[in-house]
């Protein structure tokens, strides 16, 4: 009875006037009307059902309250995102990536005009702002082919890569046609596809573009049933000539020491190939690596990649996190006198991969102190010169590119960018399998939506012209190539009357001054904690 007496309350009242015109067009009906009052009483007394439903169901608190017109909560907190990205969003606003971030990618991509008229809409005078200086005598635009060879002393089949490649994003949390279009891109642009840590699928094979495999915890591609490493397996698939370098992921910047699993639900025939894991089974990346555990077992194991490769660059990838567990591995270079070809950075701004909350603001260090803290502490060694850094973590312009570079970076690597050259749209849905632009989905339906020829042609586009404003941004800066742009080329705000230069943020090692003991604040300590016999501090 009392729940009956509800339905006379305000907030009831649509359910109620539901249940009364579901009754109205029901006596009509038996008083002989109209066919097509058939129509609204399906329509009405269907929604006195759903309102009758809510009363009485116990888990959604506001469906209880306010029958039928509660969904309309859920309704809306769904399309929120859309909503707020196409009607009240400005031109700087969006998180991660600002609208005017993403049209810039957008016109790129197609060669569309990627001009800005009227000024700057940034607030110059606004604490953070950053610029990067620009000479009294600039060079003419070079050609904006910029080039690095990628491969030390120990390495055998050195790789030229391009400055700008497409970070590692694996088959499985991007559609085959994303993959595909990705290296059919890189194939055309001649850089270079870094695989992810998923395997190396038939989809990255197909076109033929370079690739850095990637290696994570679980070993996809190169593992035994029981997940442990399988060097014969590594070696056969190291060895294909479309594989240029070999990369081992430590950590990745979207969920640094934290682990991944794929349910077996989401194992299709595909992923079980190129991951070389059963179907009906989770494929789980660990959140460590079991076929070493010391620096110098790291070390060890970087030699052992690259031979198995067959003199092929080999490296790493990690999001920095204790700064002694990185000096440690600097002092397990020197112990063993292995060292990586190249080592990657990635930021804790990086994030396709979906994370927690907890992981994915509050945990790794930011890619451009990561980069400086790895470009110093390679100087402190003296063993810069013979290792290449990458830089990813949230690079989509030619400045992100040179900021990077000025801080250490000797190429960069893009994930987001990329991704929105391929029609991405930032739903933020790439965790629910739901994307809407077919990029981040393993539904057939929804990945038919990409069509590889057509996003192939402005993947290469992007990269193109995102090289040719690198070339532009050098060229007025006095110099002749990014590897010349230095911390003294930039400034940053930190006042409204106050601007340092990134020289004075970021100051700069001497060499071999890690060897001679430094009194520098940022390394003595973690320097003195590090041992290259265990990733744990010196007690």
């Amino acid at each position: 009875m009392q729940t009956l007496l509800l339905l006379f309350r305000p907030r009831f009242i649509v359910l109620t006037l539901c249940a009364l015109a579901a009754l109205a067009f029901a006596a009509a009906i038996v008083a002989g009307g109209p066919t097509y009052l058939w129509m609204p009483l399906t329509l009405f007394g269907w929604l006195t059902g759903l309102g009758i439903r809510d009363l009485l169901q116990a888990r959604h608190a506001i469906l209880r309250n306010y029958p039928i017109s509660g969904h309309f909560r859920f309704l809306f907190e769904q399309i929120r995102p859309e909503m707020r990205q196409y009607f009240f969003e400005s031109e700087k606003d969006g998180k991660p990536f600002s609208r005017d971030t993403r049209a810039v990618v957008y016109q790129r991509a197609k060669v569309a005009l990627d001009k800005r008229p009227f000024g700057t809409q940034k607030d110059v005078y606004e604490d953070g702002y950053e610029w990067m200086h620009h000479s009294v005598v600039p060079k003419p635009a070079a050609d904006s082919d910029f080039r690095i060879v990628i491969g030390g002393t120990e390495c055998t089949r050195p790789y030229s890569a391009s400055v700008f490649n497409v970070s590692a994003m694996s088959f499985g949390a991007l559609s085959a046609n994303a993959i595909r279009a990705l290296n059919a891109g890189a194939k055309q642009g001649k850089f270079a596809h870094d695989t992810g840590e998923g395997g190396v699928s038939s989809y990255h094979r197909e076109n033929g573009g370079d690739l850095i495999w990637e290696i994570g915890s679980g070993y996809f591609g190169c593992r035994t049933p029981d997940g442990q490493f399988d060097p014969d397996a590594f070696a056969r698939v190291a060895s294909e000539d479309q594989i240029k370098m070999v990369e081992l992921k430590i950590s990745q910047g979207a969920k640094p020491g934290h682990g991944g699993v794929l349910p077996a639900a989401k194992v299709s025939e595909e992923i079980s190939l190129a991951r070389g894991v059963a179907m009906g089974e989770d494929c789980i990346s660990p959140a460590y690596h079991r076929a070493f555990s010391t620096p110098v077992g790291l070390m060890q194991f970087i030699g052992e990649m690259r031979r198995l490769s067959g003199g092929k660059p080999a490296g790493f990838k990690l999001c920095i996190g204790h700064r002694w567990e990185f000096l440690a591995i600097c002092k397990a270079m020197l112990e063993t006198g292995i060292y990586p070809d190249f080592i990657v950075v990635d930021g804790k701004e990086g994030g396709t991969g979906a994370a927690p909350i907890e992981f994915a603001d509050h945990i790794g260090v930011p890619m451009r102190e990561g980069v400086n803290f790895v470009h110093n502490a390679l100087i402190g060694i003296n063993a810069r010169e013979r290792i290449r850094i990458g830089a990813a973590g949230k690079i989509a312009t030619a400045f992100d590119m040179a900021r990077a570079m000025a801080l250490g970076a000797d190429w960069c690597n893009s994930a987001r960018g990329f991704m929105f050259s391929l029609g991405c749209i930032q739903s933020l849905s790439c965790h629910t399998g739901r994307c809407p632009t077919g990029v981040a989905t393993q539904d057939p339906i929804r990945a038919r939506a990409l069509v590889v020829e057509d996003k192939r042609v402005r993947v290469a586009n992007f990269h193109d012209a995102t090289l040719r404003g690198l070339a532009e941004l050098v060229a007025a800066a006095g110099l002749e190539h990014p590897n010349e742009i230095r911390p003294i080329h930039f400034s940053h705000r930190i006042s409204s009357t106050e601007v340092v230069s990134f020289a004075e943020l970021y100051p700069p090692l001497e060499p071999g001054e890690l060897l001679s003991g430094t009194q520098d604040a940022r390394f003595a300590q973690a320097w003195a904690l590090a041992q290259a016999a265990t990733f744990a501090p010196k007690v």
